[in-house]
């Protein structure tokens, strides 16, 4: 199984990859296949067709808008804080598979 997340914050840094840390943390200690792109000051690993075609889900920041979010049109998505990633990430996780 292979989930997809998408990570942004107000000010691109921070918080954006505090984010992605605790997903790829959570992830592989739940023996879960995700893959997280971060957008704002410094975009990483951006998120493809191919990745997208094998996803069954994406987690979305609300916290700024998702560049391109048409791209996960079709997967399950689930909507949340930055700061509810870094604080809830395995539970978080758990909820969207």
């Amino acid at each position: 199984m292979k989930i997809l997340a998408v990570t942004s914050c107000p000010l691109g840094l921070v918080y954006t990859h505090l984010a992605k840390e605790a997903l790829l943390k959570s992830a592989d200690k739940l023996r879960i296949d995700i893959k997280v792109e971060t957008q704002g000051e410094i975009q990483s690993d951006v998120i493809g067709a191919k990745d997208i075609k094998e996803a069954v889900a994406v987690i979305l920041t609300n916290d700024m808008p998702i560049d391109n979010i048409e791209r996960f049109e079709g997967l399950s998505k689930i909507y949340v804080s930055c700061k509810d990633i870094i604080n809830n990430s395995e539970d978080i996780i758990k909820k969207i598979i």
